[in-house]
């Protein structure tokens, strides 16, 4: 690869680490997170903590602090080099696995805390006879009902095989 070429992959790349870590705090992770996720993403061999620390100029606590919660997340695993002392890590790079992985994960985080406190909502207001308390205990309870038809979606969604999944998307939005 000449110069120039090798230069424009570098600048792309850093471009998508910049632009997916930006993206991170929509998800709920942070920007280091997501940057070392998409290093890793683009990374043709698996890297090393020093590695990671260099790319992204970061602190050895900032990347060990991540690279748990990526390798928890399901996102990264950890790479075991013969003859090597150090750990490397490499990420899950079919995109239908990140996707089923990042939905369960956020399912867990998010979607189950905030079903139960819908839940408990409407138990806690079941028996309020006024119509403050009538309508409060309706909504909570449409909520519920939304979140639940929404979680059986995705649930649905993150256990098929990628082809079936499509197959459907494509007739659904044709």
């Amino acid at each position: 690869m000449n110069k120039d070429a090798s230069e424009s992959l570098q600048k792309a790349k850093d471009d998508f680490v910049g632009q997916w870590g930006a993206m991170g705090s929509s998800w709920g992770i942070n920007r280091t997170m997501a940057q070392i996720h998409a290093l890793l993403l683009v990374s043709a061999e698996p890297l090393s903590t020093d590695q990671i620390m260099e790319d992204l100029r970061i602190s050895r606590g900032n990347a060990n602090t991540n690279l748990r919660d990526l390798v928890g997340w399901g996102l990264i695993h950890s790479v075991i080099r013969k003859g090597e002392r150090k750990e490397f890590f490499a990420a899950e790079k079919d995109v239908w696995k990140i996707f089923c992985t990042i939905a369960r994960e956020r399912k867990r985080r998010e979607v189950t805390p905030a079903m139960e406190v819908l839940q408990r909502c409407a138990a806690e207001s079941k028996d309020d006879k006024s119509q403050e308390g009538r309508d409060f205990h309706r909504q909570m309870n449409d909520l519920l009902e939304f979140m639940r038809m929404g979680e059986r979606v995705l649930d649905h969604i993150a256990s098929s095989e990628e082809s079936r999944v499509l197959k459907f998307a494509a007739r659904f939005l044709s």
